[in-house]
């Protein structure tokens, strides 16, 4: 606890928390999905293994497709997107809804926006029922300007999982205040 501490204060000096610098996993902020707020982000250059309950060097690891889409989910939740999509490169399947979302979504939150829209067509193309993949397609639709179709997809979300999943309210919040992006 001593060592935390001290370790803690020694950042604090120079102004700011490097959240990458600490040696323990910081959390990620954020939930649903894959990667949810219970995966850990770890240092660049490593990866969180859901199986040793730690961070490996990314290299070295051998992790499962699940894991590292997962794990790169946590990233960009954390607002670590360029290694959200250095993370996704490093899948197998790249053909996966989820993959894609979350490639989407990192891309979108780097502002390539159509970019990220061409990302989220092909996940909804893969797997028309995955409501969380509709959520950011709305709201990349909101940051274009085209509520049109962003009630387009919140209807399609009313349709797979009702009004009260998270998906239909995150969206449905978006759409009547766009701040909350």
């Amino acid at each position: 606890m001593t060592t935390t501490i001290v370790r803690i204060a020694s950042l604090v000096l120079g102004g700011c928390i490097a959240a990458s610098m600490l040696s323990t996993p910081v959390f990620a902020v954020g939930g649903g999905g894959g990667g949810g707020s219970n995966t850990p982000t770890c240092k660049k250059g490593q990866i969180y293994d859901k199986r040793s309950k730690q961070c490996v060097k990314q290299q070295s690891a051998n992790v499962t497709d699940e894991n590292r889409t997962d794990y790169a989910y946590s990233l960009a939740k954390a607002g670590r997107y360029e290694e959200a999509l250095a993370i996704l490169d490093t899948v197998k399947d790249q053909n996966n809804a989820e993959v894609l979302n979350y490639r989407g979504y990192a891309t979108r939150k780097l502002g390539r926006t159509d970019e990220g829209i061409s990302y989220y067509l092909q996940s909804v193309k893969l797997d028309p029922q995955y409501a969380k993949v509709r959520e950011y397609l709305g709201e990349a639709y909101v940051v274009k300007g085209r509520i049109d179709l962003a009630k387009e997809q919140l209807n399609m979300i009313k349709a797979i999982c009702g009004t009260g999943c998270e998906e239909y309210q995150d969206l449905n919040a978006v759409i009547l205040d766009p701040s909350k992006i």
